[in-house]
């Protein structure tokens, strides 16, 4: 399974971007293997639809679950279309969400947040565990 993790870094120490469509970084985690790679979001210089090109990104790199602060209602329908689960967290560092998303402390996105949510607004529904 890959698990997207919208990131402020390049590494698994880096912290959990809460902006998906303008975070700075993607980390692809599999868990199968354990390896994990860093994609530059190519959503963060759209001047529209960031999280429509963004979404789109990690549809490309065929990803079963993205974890996030906030996904507007384009981004998430695409995900959906593509059966790809999300899950928001706050913004804690990435290898503790992923760590929470393995334990089952985070609970599955069933609706998308505002548009632009990820431009300033505040993240972290359906987090249940402790940092």
């Amino acid at each position: 399974m890959k698990i997207a993790v919208s990131s402020t870094g390049k590494d698994l120490d880096s912290t959990l971007d809460v902006r998906f469509g303008r975070c700075n970084y993607f980390l692809i985690y599999d868990t199968e293997g354990g390896g994990v790679k860093a994609i530059e979001n190519k959503g963060q210089i759209s001047e529209g639809g960031a999280g429509v090109a963004a979404a789109q990104q990690i549809i490309h790199e065929g990803v079963d679950v993205v974890i996030t602060g906030n996904v507007g209602p384009n981004a998430f329908n695409l995900f959906k279309n593509s059966d790809i689960k999300v899950y928001p967290c706050e913004s804690i560092k990435v290898e503790r969400a992923i760590q929470l998303f393995k334990e089952g402390s985070l609970d599955e996105l069933n609706q998308p947040g505002p548009a632009h949510g990820g431009m300033g607004m505040a993240a972290g529904r359906g987090f249940r565990g402790g940092i």
